[in-house]
């Protein structure tokens, strides 16, 4: 299995909160979608987290070339 990316998290999370918002599954099946869901959200967090850090470092580097 591929290394999952954000983009593919994310689209998975989509798929996932619309099966969700269906109402229409059973509730072992809701359950099984909502832990995947908070998985995925969690992962995708984590991403943003470190795109967050890496920006401001890279910003840090250049306010600091820029002295």
């Amino acid at each position: 299995m591929a290394e999952q990316t954000y983009e593919t998290a994310i689209k998975r999370l989509e798929e996932v909160v619309e099966q969700l918002e269906n109402g229409k599954l059973p509730l072992d099946k809701l359950l099984e979608y909502y832990e995947e869901g908070t998985k995925l959200a969690a992962f995708c967090n984590t991403c943003l987290d470190k795109a967050q850090l890496k920006i401001t470092e890279l910003a840090e580097l250049e306010a600091n070339d820029n002295e």
